[in-house]
This record gives structure tokens, sequence and C-alpha cells, in this order.
């Protein structure tokens, strides 16, 4: 039984396999071309290989298990993200178009799908290009002797350290007061920090001059921005056991599924809109599956690897831990009874503790010390969530290594490096749609549009420079792209497989790469992809509404300090909630109404007057040949 629904005018909207082959010949079309294979595939990589896979991927294997959560990581890899990679790049080297573009040709009404990952693309990289800010802000902060989160500055008379920074750490205090100057809430706006503006500044004026050119400087950019990192760092074994050592208890635990899932779309970048417009670039007759098949094993790869050297840092850091507690310890002990020093190691302290606290007196002495617990899977598993992972874990282990600002500049090289080759398809993922949707004049340089998007998106990322920006990039990450992303996954899968028509894609495929999908990608497509993306979505959204919305502070007068304080959300934030995740997945449907009742009320064809399709442009431009030949 095949499954397709009702598409009139389906043909007339997209080019015929002859005219994309006389596209091929002619170069008909606006559209550029990539120089070469490895270009496109490194711009790919860049795109999908970013600073989620530093800091999102292994703070959910440190929540869920270390290794247990690579298990469902892995095994959607293959059921939800490859497929969907496959789909992405198919049909934008098929259709030749962006994201908007290719959801409007196969049905008008599907134009809120791609404008939906415009939206998406647009906020994510609002607070995407806000993290490069603070790695430049890092990096410039690198060129000096000591570091200087490397100890705690002096107070105004002084005399000591700084009371908040003496009561947590050097690296906490040029995190949260340095850095972020943060405010204690989220409703206290606070000023403006200036240091931050001018790293905004200089990240988007970077960001633009390398996409100001189009694809081909883009290209040739990402030789160095993909293949620079994970040359710097080292750290210790300790970490790497702890992240190999899997719970596995959390394979029975839901939301252990749902996060795996959706760290899949954030590693391939998936339903963003930026891959879609990356494939219309390519030669009609360029291997997607394969493309799709390398980039997958190379990203999944990546993320490992990432967790792998990420956890050596964590445990370089666990370790120096364990190892100041056990010294302070070992000293109370060893002044509290007397005992000469060395006699009290950490290889003898168990048996030594329990010999001590044997007698009557002993244990009287005991009950007098404040001995702490030093554990250290407890240390490793004390992790850093999020954006602090780099400015906090990072910051202090590279204070502990040899010729500390050498390290530091190459790890935020790296790190700057990671995040601009990934904002290069954010920044695609909004200008190509906004041309295929012709808000602009039709004589607008690229140049121009480009330039628009990099200055809006600066101008409302100023609210991430505010002294409660930390706590509104953190609501951003959490509701932007997640159930957006969800949504619009599921509706392009439906689209291809039910709207546009299995067998057609099969047909295409084959005519593209020279020969039909297997039963392996036939079935995901049709059933297993689009079942997982919906089952995660109900899961997600049933977890998000029972949950208390809360959110981490740096808050110094918490009887906790340093501990980071858990505050609920007040109730107004729910509105901007609403605007984040609810509005990008309403344009779906809302476009699709609008669609209709410029059908149903104005009497407006929507099929013939929106479509400006390739192939007129093909057969304009095969006419004009014509004539040229009969002149002649």
């Amino acid at each position: 039984m095949r499954l397709v629904l009702p598409n009139p005018g389906l043909d007339d909207r997209i080019p015929s396999h002859a005219e994309l082959e006389m596209m091929e010949e002619e170069e008909a079309g606006d559209r550029p071309k990539w120089d070469n294979k490895a270009q496109y595939l490194l711009t790919c990589v860049g795109f999908c290989v970013g600073l989620g896979n530093v800091w999102r991927f292994p703070y959910l294997c440190q929540s869920h298990g270390g290794g247990a959560f690579m298990i469902p990581f892995l095994i959607l890899l293959v059921v939800e993200g490859i497929p969907l990679l496959h789909l992405e790049f198919a049909i934008g080297q098929r259709l030749r178009k962006g994201s908007v573009g290719v959801w409007m040709a196969i049905n008008p009404y599907l134009a809120g799908v791609g404008i939906a990952s415009m939206a998406v693309s647009f906020l994510v990289g609002m607070y995407y290009n806000t993290i490069i800010a603070w790695v430049m802000w890092y990096f410039f902060n690198s060129f000096q002797s000591p570091l200087p989160w490397s100890q705690c500055p002096l107070n105004a008379n002084l005399t000591a350290p700084v009371s908040e920074c003496r009561r947590s750490s050097p690296v906490d205090y040029f995190w949260y007061r340095q850095t972020l100057n943060t405010s204690v809430v989220i409703e206290e706006a606070g000023d403006l920090q200036w240091w931050i503006v001018l790293c905004l500044v200089a990240a988007w004026m970077v960001l633009y001059i390398c996409c100001i050119r189009g694809i081909e400087t883009t290209g040739k950019a990402v030789y160095i921005t993909s293949t620079l990192p994970g040359l710097t760092l080292k750290g210790s074994v300790d970490g790497i056991k702890f992240l190999f050592t899997p719970e596995i208890e959390e394979l029975m635990n839901p939301e252990t599924w749902l996060n795996a899932g959706a760290q899949v779309f954030y590693s391939f970048s998936l339903a963003f809109g930026g891959l879609i417009s990356f494939s219309s670039y390519n030669s009609i007759h360029n291997n997607c599956e394969q493309d799709a098949v390398i980039i997958s094993i190379i990203n999944g790869c990546t993320s490992v690897y990432a967790a792998t050297v990420i956890y050596s840092i964590i445990g370089f850091r666990a370790t120096e831990q364990f190892d100041d507690c056990m010294d302070q310890n070992i000293l109370m002990l060893l002044n509290a009874f007397n005992v000469a020093e060395g006699e009290i190691t950490q290889s003898n302290y168990d048996e030594m503790v329990q010999m001590l606290n044997s007698t009557a007196s002993g244990s009287e002495i005991f009950q007098g010390l404040d001995l702490k617990s030093c554990n250290l899977r407890t240390f490793l598993s004390d992790g850093v969530e999020g954006t602090g992972l780099a400015f906090i874990v990072f910051t202090e282990a590279i204070t502990k290594m040899p010729v500390s600002p050498l390290w530091s500049v190459l790890f935020f090289i790296m790190l700057f490096c990671l995040g601009l080759s990934t904002m290069f398809g954010s920044v695609e993922g909004v200008v190509v749609p906004l041309l295929d949707l012709k808000i602009f004049p039709k004589n607008c340089p690229k140049e121009v549009l480009t330039g628009i998007v990099c200055l809006s998106s600066f101008l409302t990322a100023l609210i991430f420079a505010l002294q409660s920006g930390n706590y509104w990039l953190a609501l951003f990450d959490s509701y932007a792209g997640s159930i957006p992303l969800l949504i619009i996954a599921f509706c392009e899968m439906i689209a291809v497989a039910y709207i546009y028509g299995m067998d057609r894609f099969n047909k295409d495929i084959e005519f593209m790469i020279g020969h039909k999908p297997n039963i392996f990608w036939q079935v995901m497509w049709r059933v297993v992809s689009p079942l997982v993306v919906f089952v995660i979505f109900i899961f997600y959204f049933v977890t998000k509404v029972n949950a208390t919305l809360t959110y981490i502070t740096w808050n110094p007068s918490s009887p906790k300090f340093p501990v980071l304080e858990s505050v609920d959300y007040p109730d107004w934030v729910y509105i901007i909630i609403f605007l984040l995740a609810g509005v990008p997945s309403l344009l779906i449907p809302g476009m699709a109404l609008v669609k209709l009742f410029q059908r149903c009320c104005c009497r407006k064809s929507v099929d013939i007057s929106e479509i400006n399709t390739v192939s007129a442009r093909v057969s304009m431009s095969d006419s004009r040949m014509d004539e040229k030949r009969e002149k002649i």
C-alpha cells in the first residue's frame, strides 16, 4: 500500500531530470557552486561539529551515567540522525533551493517549515555568537602571565583577597564577576557590560567578513576552522575511565533517551535549514548518500573524541581537588594527634583513620574535627553545566599546566574556530530563506542582506551583555532549539515521504547517485524516523510541562555559596518561553492558514503566483539559446 497525499501542480513547481541536466551543462540559475568536494564536506562538518560537542554532549554524558548515555545516543544517531541528514542533503541537491524554497516547491502550504527553520537559526545564532564573544574576551585576557583567573585580586585595602573570590575560587570569580558581572536573579537586568559589547561587535564583524563573499570564502575558511580543533588539550586517565564506566540502570530512564535524541539534532545541526542550503550548491550528480554516511561517522566520532578529551581535563581537575581535600584532612590529623609528618599519606589514609579512631580518646578528637569527605568519583561527577564547562573547568585546568598562557591562547582559538564554523551555517540558514521569500528587492546584494541579518542579530543579542545576560542565554539555549527542531524534523520527513512521495524521491536519488536507496533508508524514512521523533517530542513535552521551571544563579549571599542556587523563574518568563519555542513551531500551521486564506478569500493561485521555478528559468534560457542559433 502506497500512501501519498494529493499534491496538485507539483510537476510544475519542480524541474524535471532533463531540465536539471540542462542546468548542469549550461550552469543556469544564479546559485554559486562549491570549488570542490573537500570544501563542501569540511563546511558541513564545521557546521555540524561545534561548541555543543565541547560542552553539551559531555555534560549530558555526565548527567546520565557516562558511557550509558552513549548507547542511546549512538542508536538514535543511526535511526534518527543519519536518515534525516541524508534526506536534507538529497532534497536540497534535487530542488536547488534553500530551506524555504524547497518546502514551497514541494507544496506552498509547507512554506512555514522553512520559515520556522529560519526563525530557529536566527534565535540560536544570536546566543551562539555571544558564546564566541565570551571566548574572544578570554582569548584577549590570555596574553598575561600569570593568567588573570589564576589568583584572586586584592581588596580595596590591598590587605587580603576579595571576599567573594576567597569564598569561591579564582576561576569562578573571574567568570561570574569580572567577565559577566552577573546579577543575582534574572529580574535584575543591570547595565550593559562594555567589554562584552565590544567583544560582541568583534564577533559579529569577524563573522560578517567571513560570510560577505559567499560560500567560496566560507569554504576556504573552514579548511582551518574544521581541522584545527582537537590538537591542543591533554589531561588525566581518571576522567576517561569515568566516562567509559556506564551506569546501566540509566538506560531505563526515559529522560536519558529524550536527551540523547535532542542531542542528535544539536550534533548534526538538523532542521536548521543550513544543510539544505549547503547541499543546493552541489553538482546534481553528487553522491549525497555517501556524504551523509561520511559526515555522520565524522560527527559521531568527534562527539566521542570531544567527550574523551574533555573528561581527561575533568579528571585532571577532579584529581587536583581530591589531592587538596586529602592534604587538608591529613594536615588536621597530624596536628590533632601530634603524629610525625609523613606517617599519614593518601595510600594509608583509611587505615590510619580507622586506627586513630579505634580508641576512646581518639574518637573524642575525631568528633571535634571537621574532616571532609574526599571521594574522587564525587569530584568527577560534580561537573559544571553548559557554557561554564569551558569557562570554569577548562580554565582551572589550564592554570595547572606549564606555560599556561600558551595553552590558554591555543584552547580559546580552538573554541573560536569551532563556534565560527557553526555560525557560517546559521547565517546561511537565515539569509538564503530571505532570498527565497523575496522580502527584499531582487537586486539587493547578498552582502547587504547578510549585513542586515548580522546587525539585527547583534542589536538583539545586546540582552546577553546585560548583567543578567547569562540567565537569558541559558533561557534561549533551553527553549529556542528544542521543541521547534523536533516539530520541524517531523514535518520534513512527513513532507518528503507522504506529500512529495517516496517513489518520486527514490527516482530522484537514483537519477542523482545512480541507484535507488536500499531497504534501510526506506524503512527509516517511511516509519521509524518519524515515529522516533514523534515519541521524543511527546516525552519532551510531557517532561517540560510537568517540571518546575528553574534556573541556577550566582548568589554570594546564599548560605550554600559558592554552590549555585536554584531559583524558580518569574511568571513573565513563560511568555518569553512561548515566544522562543511556541512561535517558531506555530509558524508551520500559521503559514498554511495564510496560504489557504489567500486561495479562498483573495482568489489567488498559490501554486503559480509565488513559485519562480528553476525549470521556468531553464526553459527561458533554452528558448533564448534557440533564438540566437536561428539568427546565426
